[in-house]
C-alpha cells in the first residue's frame, strides 16, 4: 500500500502541472484541475498520516533499488504532519486565488499561474518525503524553478529586482548545499540519510563539525535565518500578496524542516547547538525590531516572519525532545497564522488600494469582520491565550527554561522579550490600520460611519515605477477588481470565506493541542531515537 500511497502526494501536483501546460488556454479547466489535484493531494496527505499512526515509519524504494543506492521515500510523524498541513494550505490558498482571480499583464500570463503553482507544491512535498540528500536537493530546486515564475507575475520593476535579488541569493544557497552534498558522499559514500546516520558517527570530529556548519549555512539561507535574512523582506512584499502568502507559510519552513531532518539524523551530538541558540535569540530580536521600524504592513508581516523562525531555531538548538516537541507545534502554528495574516493583508489593500500604516486607518469602522479576521491570527502570532501562538510558545519555553544549559535559559528570556515586541508590532498596526479615525492623510481625524467605505485612494496611490506596489487601474466595474480583466471577476464572498476559515483553522489548533502536542511529543522521539527510521529504510517498508 505505501508503495503506491507515498509518491502520491508529489507525483499528483508534478503530473497536474505538465497537464496544465497543455490545457494554459482554457481558464476553467485550470481552477478545476489546480482545485482538483492539490484536494487529492490533501487526501493522499490524510492516508500518509494514518498509515504512519498505524504503522510507524514507512518508506519506499523508487523503482525497486534497495537502500542506499536508489531513491528513497519516507514518510515518519514529522513529514506526514508538515506533509497535511502544508497541502491544505496550500489548497486555501489556491481556492483564495481563484475566488480574487489571478493578476497578469497579459491574456497567457494568468494560466500559467495554475502549473507553477502545482510545481511548487510538487517541490514542497517532495522536500517532506526525499530520504535522500541528493532528492532533497531536487526538491528544493524544483520550488526555487516555480517560485520564481511566481515571484514575477505581474512584472513590474519593483518585483523584477525582487525577483532578481531572490533568484541570486538562492542560487547561491543551492551552489552551497550541492557542494555540501558532494562533500559528504566524498566523505561517506553514500547520500542516503538513513545510512547516512550511522556514517556521519565514524568521521573525524572536525569534519563532522564542517559539514554540520555547511548545512546550518544552506538552510539558514533558504529559512532566512539572521544574519542570512537579508533577503527576504525585499522580496517576498514585492510579490503579488497570495503569492507572498504561500512563499511565507512554506518555503521557509520547508528549510527549517531540513535543517531540523539533517540536525538529528546526521549530527545527533549537538556540536554546533550553542551555535543554533545564538542564532535563534539573533534572528528573534532583529526580526521584531525591523518589524517595529515598518511602514508598510507586508514589511511588517515579513521582518516578523523572520524574527519568529527563530523560535524554530531555538527549538532544535536545545538538543531535547522537549525542544523539538515545541518547535514541531510552532512549525504547525506559524504555517497557519503567517498564512493567514497575509490574506487578510491582501483584503485590506484590496478593500483600501493602500498597505502603508501611514495611509491606512478606520478600517475597524468600515468592516467589522475584517478587523476579527486580522485581530485573531495577529493576537496567535503575538502568543495571547488561549490561541494556538501562546500554546506553541510555552512548550518551547517550558523546554528552554527547564533546560540545563544557561544559554538555554537565556534564549527562552530572549523569547518572552520577542513576544513582547510582537504583540506591540501587532497592536501597531491595528492601531493604525484599524482603530484609527482615516483621513486621506493618514491624520487622525473623524471615524467613518458604520458600513461606510474608507476612501480607495488615500494619499495617493504607491508608483510602481518608483518601487511601490502596483498600481490597479481605476474606476472597475461593480463586482470587478481593480487590475483584473473583465471575465476574471473578484469573488468577494469566496475571498472572505477561505480567509475566515484559515482563521477557523488556526483556532482549531489551539482546540486540539492536546492531541497535536502528543503527536509531536512522539514525532520529537522519534527523530531523537534514529532506530525506526533506519529500519524502515533498510527494508524498504514499514519494520
Amino acid at each position: 500500500m505505501s508503495d503506491v500511497l507515498l509518491p502520491l502526494p508529489y507525483a499528483m501536483p508534478l503530473a497536474g502541472a505538465a497537464l496544465g501546460l497543455l490545457l494554459w488556454r482554457w481558464q476553467n479547466a485550470l481552477r478545476l484541475l489546480g482545485l482538483g489535484i492539490l484536494a487529492a493531494t490533501v487526501a493522499a496527505a490524510i492516508g500518509v498520516l494514518m498509515a504512519v499512526a498505524d504503522r510507524g515509519v514507512i518508506a519506499v524504494q523508487i523503482g525497486g533499488w534497495p537502500a542506499p543506492l536508489g531513491i528513497t521515500l519516507v514518510a515518519d510523524r514529522l513529514s506526514a504532519l508538515m506533509l497535511l498541513v502544508s497541502s491544505t494550505v496550500l489548497l486555501a490558498i489556491l481556492l483564495y486565488a481563484v475566488g480574487q482571480g489571478v493578476v497578469g499583464h497579459s491574456e497567457a500570463e494568468p494560466n500559467f499561474f495554475y502549473p507553477a503553482y502545482l510545481t511548487l507544491a510538487a517541490g514542497v512535498c517532495l522536500v517532506f518525503l526525499a530520504g535522500d540528500l541528493f532528492n532533497l536537493f531536487v526538491a528544493f530546486e524544483v520550488m526555487l524553478a516555480a517560485s520564481y515564475v511566481l515571484l514575477t507575475l505581474g512584472p513590474n520593476p519593483a518585483r523584477m529586482h525582487a525577483g532578481m535579488t531572490y533568484a541570486v541569493v538562492s542560487l547561491t544557497s543551492s551552489i552551497l548545499f550541492l557542494t555540501s552534498v558532494a562533500v559528504t558522499y566524498a566523505a561517506t559514500g553514500t547520500v542516503n540519510l538513513a545510512d547516512l546516520s550511522v556514517r556521519t558517527a565514524n568521521l573525524p570530529e572536525g569534519l563532522r563539525t564542517v559539514l554540520a556548519l555547511m548545512f546550518l549555512v544552506v538552510f539558514g539561507i533558504k529559512g532566512a535565518v539572521a544574519p542570512l535574512h537579508l533577503w527576504l523582506p525585499d522580496s517576498y512584499p514585492a510579490a503579488i500578496t497570495k503569492i507572498t502568502a504561500v512563499f511565507a507559510a512554506l518555503l521557509t519552513k520547508t528549510a527549517v524542516y531540513a535543517l531540523i531532518r539533517t540536525q538529528t539524523l546526521l549530527f545527533p551530538d549537538g556540536r554546533i547547538g550553542t551555535v543554533l541558540l545564538v542564532l535563534a535569540a539573533a534572528t528573534m530580536l532583529i526580526g521584531l525590531l525591523g518589524a517595529l521600524t515598518q511602514q508598510d504592513i507586508h514589511r511588517v508581516l515579513s521582518f516578523a516572519l523572520v524574527g519568529h523562525i527563530g523560535y524554530l531555531v531555538f527549538g532544535l538548538g536545545l538538543l531535547s525532545v522537549a525542544g523539538l516537541t515545541g518547535a514541531i507545534v510552532y512549525l504547525v502554528h506559524h504555517i497557519v497564522v503567517q498564512a493567514t495574516l497575509f490574506l487578510v493583508s491582501d483584503i485590506m489593500q484590496d478593500e483600501t488600494g493602500e498597505t502603508s500604516l501611514e495611509r491606512l486607518g478606520g478600517l475597524a469602522g468600515s468592516s467589522a469582520f475584517l478587523a476579527a479576521l486580522f485581530f485573531v491570527p495577529a493576537m496567535s502570532l503575538s502568543g495571547v491565550p488561549p490561541l494556538s501562538g501562546f500554546v506553541a510558545k510555552l512548550a518551547l519555553l517550558e523546554a528552554g527554561f527547564g533546560s540545563d544549559r544557561t544559554l538555554g535559559r537565556a534564549v527562552a528570556a530572549v523569547a518572552v522579550l520577542t513576544g513582547l515586541l510582537t504583540l506591540i508590532a501587532m497592536s501597531r498596526v491595528w492601531t493604525l490600520a484599524f482603530w484609527r479615525p482615516h483621513t486621506p492623510s493618514g491624520e487622525p481625524g473623524p471615524a467613518p460611519e458604520p458600513g461606510e467605505r474608507p476612501d480607495p485612494n488615500p494619499g495617493g496611490r504607491p508608483d510602481p515605477d518608483a518601487g511601490g506596489r502596483p498600481d490597479p487601474p481605476l474606476g472597475p466595474e461593480p463586482g470587478e477588481r481593480p487590475g483584473l480583466s473583465r471575465p476574471q471577476r473578484y469573488s468577494r464572498g469566496l475571498v472572505r470565506a477561505v480567509t475566515a476559515g484559515m482563521v477557523a483553522l488556526g483556532l482549531a489548533i489551539a482546540v486540539f493541542a492536546g492531541p497535536l502536542t502528543s503527536w509531536s511529543l512522539q514525532a520529537a522521539a522519534d527523530l531523537v531515537d534514529r532506530t525506526a527510521y533506519r529500519q524502515a529504510v533498510g527494508e524498504g517498508r514499514n519494520p
